[in-house]
């Protein structure tokens, strides 16, 4: 037997979808604007997990150009039958009451393999599942938005046949589920166990009123019987649980028969523990179908637990130690990810200059259309990131640097510009929902030659230094509120989590580059 410390996928992993194929267990996970799109991870330990593949990796099967903050895609169901993965997704072009969720299917033979072209389904609503029934037939599941005034915005569970020979759903459509008191209604996934199908629904929102709510039924279509003592999972009025946020779940049977289930929760720190700077994460829990059928937690109540039990034994993870280097040929690393579309050769370069990635400026970190940015999670309370930049600007419009990033609306630049005066210079650029600063006097930099930038995080600080020779470094400016970059400080509804990364603008239209010559994560 092991043990579990959750959460088990660290930083921005919300959403979870589990599945397992003979030994191997699957996680797949959303990235709503990132690019590649989903993450897929894999344990065998269900306590070790690795990221194997980004199925949605080509603009044919996920354009997200011009898609909103937190928009793009949300709630992927992976799932597999007879020797075929399947993955489903929604790409959400608006994300407010009026919202544009449109629904597709892709497949593979191998989990890291070149997944299909997507199949459309629909855009009734959003976080699709596929589910494989017993019998062969294959049910598509999705939750209802409703925008009329007066009427309920997450307007129950839709389920509809899916023809895998026709490549579409064949009616009728029909509302399976209307939700709890507790409502926002979303998330679906069903499963056939024993005489029942189980339907597990997330609920109350995905933030401190978040919740897991079962419904079953011997018939698929219904009616489904709430369970009395829902929701079989909450972190709500739980002010001190460590796991806040706890919903949207899925459950999957290990080898030995146990059960488990992977759920969405968040660590909130800084004043009344309000903010979640890591994002959503995933967890895992251990579960049992009490004495009359109900999914339980193994260990009693409702409260998700931060350290469970498995069947397996496995070395403790290890703390990110990452050093990003870009040789020509060497495979991209999955870590590194990039905004709403693929970088094109336009962007980006591995062999302009041997050793080094370079980026061709291109819009600012305010557009949702052509950004030159790479960036990874931050996935540690405390960390240190550093990059290696040549750049030589010549016009206030071209920069290059360190970002610090949540969305469009908040991030920190710490960035190496232009001055008429200076010449070559390094500031900051503080976005802070919406509004612009530049908190700290501009440093003059040599002309030509090399910079680091280094960026360490402690909890509710970042701390923001710069060197001229790799060794001695120098603070720029004071220590920053890390609290910004968080879900729960964005205006708006937000719910992604904390990226560091680099990037290079250049707004006059004319792609000045840089060249990096490694970008390095370390967690403390």
């Amino acid at each position: 037997m092991g043990i579990v410390h959750n959460p088990i996928l660290r930083g921005f992993n919300p959403d979870p979808s589990i599945v397992r194929v003979g030994e191997d267990y699957y996680i797949a996970t959303s990235t709503f604007e990132w690019f590649p799109g989903v993450q897929i991870h894999h344990s065998r330990d269900l306590i070790n997990w690795n990221v194997v593949a980004q199925p949605l990796n080509r603009r044919s099967q996920l354009d997200m150009v011009g898609v909103p903050d937190s928009g793009g895609v949300w709630a992927p169901c992976l799932s597999w039958s007879n020797g075929t993965f399947y993955l489903v997704y929604t790409n959400s072009l608006t994300k407010d009451r009026l919202k544009d969720t449109h629904n597709y299917l892709v497949t593979c033979d191998t989990i890291d393999g070149e997944w299909s072209e997507p199949v459309y389904i629909n855009s009734y609503g959003f976080d699709p599942s596929l589910f494989h029934d017993d019998d062969g037939r294959k049910w598509f599941v999705t939750m209802e938005t409703d925008f009329r005034e007066g009427h309920n915005r997450f307007s129950g569970i839709l389920l509809e046949e899916y023809d895998e020979n026709l490549k579409k759903c064949i009616g009728p459509v029909k509302k399976i589920f209307l939700g709890s008191d507790i409502g926002l209604t979303e998330g679906p996934h069903l499963y056939h166990i024993g005489e029942y199908y189980y339907l597990m629904v997330a609920e109350g929102g995905t933030f401190e009123g978040h919740a897991v709510t079962v419904a079953r039924s011997k018939q698929i279509d219904g009616p489904y019987e709430l369970d009395p003592q829902y929701p079989m999972l909450t972190s709500r009025n739980k002010p001190s649980a460590l796991l806040q946020r706890a919903g949207h779940a899925s459950i999957v049977q290990a080898q030995d028969g146990q059960w488990f289930m992977v759920h969405l929760c968040g660590r909130p720190i800084g004043p009344d523990r309000g903010y979640c700077v890591l994002g959503r994460e995933t967890a895992l829990q251990s579960i049992i179908f009490d004495e009359d059928g109900w999914i339980r937690l193994r260990n009693g109540g409702n409260e998700p637990f931060e350290a469970v039990e498995v069947p397996y034994n496995g070395p403790m993870p290890k703390p990110v130690n990452k050093k990003y280097t870009f040789e020509p040929g060497k495979p991209w690393d999955m870590d590194l990810q990039f905004l709403r579309r693929p970088m094109e050769e336009d962007t980006m370069s591995l062999t302009a200059r041997p050793g080094y990635l370079r980026l061709y400026g291109k819009e600012s970190l305010l557009s949702k259309f052509k950004q030159a940015l790479v960036a990874r999670r931050q996935q540690s309370f405390v960390f240190e990131a550093t990059a290696v930049i040549d750049f030589q600007p010549d016009y206030f419009k071209q920069m290059a640097g360190l970002t610090y990033y949540y969305n469009t609306t908040q991030y920190y630049y710490f960035r190496i510009s232009h001055d008429e005066e200076l010449g070559k210079m390094l500031a900051i650029l503080s976005c802070d929902n919406g509004e612009y600063s530049e908190p700290f006097a501009y440093v003059k930099l040599p002309e030509s030659g090399k910079v680091w930038l280094k960026m360490e995080g402690h909890f509710e600080t970042v701390t923001f230094l710069y060197s001229l020779d790799g060794v001695s470094y120098k603070q720029y400016g004071k220590d920053c509120d890390a609290l910004r970059i968080s879900d729960e400080h964005i205006d708006t509804t937000a719910f992604t989590g904390a990226f560091i990364g680099i990037c290079v603008q250049d707004m006059s239209g004319f792609s000045k580059y840089a060249d990096f010559e490694y970008f390095e994560y370390i967690e403390k």
